[in-house]
């Protein structure tokens, strides 16, 4: 254990800080300069029941791009989007670059397909790379036999102690890596279900459109994008 490591503690709040600092790959530095705070205090939070105020939790789950609601447990097994919308919700087009910058991080969309005259959703973890769409399957997985063809790409965020959210759809071909399979390999694309998942599904955007709703105070105080 080195002089910056601290043995596991804390509640369930200090394991969930933990756990999501360790899935986004950041170090405790960089999560408390997301969030505004002082390493040292972020690595109590890690380590021993601490109470956070609102301010500092909203900061933290930001920085953590999560919700307040995730790092508390607050979120039964259940879809996300339940309760009242935000009062004066505001719906707005996003245009293709923030659609762009908004799934460049990667991370779990949902790819639709037309297969054996049957609609298929099925999620995916992804990563960008050269402009497409990224993601491994195995071989016997409907979109691995589906091979090259139009499919849908879907990715969002919801942040549900805030009402807001956004969404990015992408419409464009689907192939298998073959000739750029080797470039594709450094790509960190690590798929939830594991198993041998070693074909790479490359989409190819030749339409790409988002949509954006927050709270009504959002649009005229210029408040961070969920």
């Amino acid at each position: 254990m080195t002089a910056n490591e601290q043995p596991d503690g804390g509640g369930d709040l200090s394991r969930r800080v933990r756990r999501r600092r360790s899935v986004l790959g950041l170090t405790r530095e960089e999560v408390a300069a997301r969030a505004r705070m002082d390493s040292g205090y972020l690595a109590r939070v890690e380590h021993a029941p601490v109470a956070l105020t609102t301010s500092t939790l909203i900061r933290l789950a930001d920085a953590l791009d999560t919700t307040v609601a995730e790092l508390l447990g607050a979120i039964p097994e259940q879809p996300p989007g339940h309760g009242r919308a935000a009062l004066r919700a505001v719906l707005a087009e996003l245009s293709e670059q923030e659609c762009l910058r908004l799934i460049e991080p990667g991370g779990i969309g949902r790819v639709a397909f037309e297969w054996a005259g049957r609609l298929h959703v099925l999620p995916v973890n992804f990563a960008v790379h050269h402009g497409g769409i990224v993601f491994r399957t195995a071989a016997t997985t409907s979109i691995a036999q589906y091979g090259e063809g139009p499919v849908a790409f879907e990715v969002d965020r919801f942040d549900q102690g805030m009402r807001q959210g956004w969404s990015v759809l992408i419409d464009g071909p689907a192939r298998h890596a073959d000739s750029d399979r080797a470039s594709l390999l450094s790509t960190t694309v690590d798929p939830w279900a594991g198993g041998d998942r070693q074909v790479y599904v490359v989409i190819t955007p030749t339409c790409i459109t988002g949509r954006r709703v927050r709270a009504g105070h959002d649009a005229t105080t210029g408040g961070s994008h969920p």
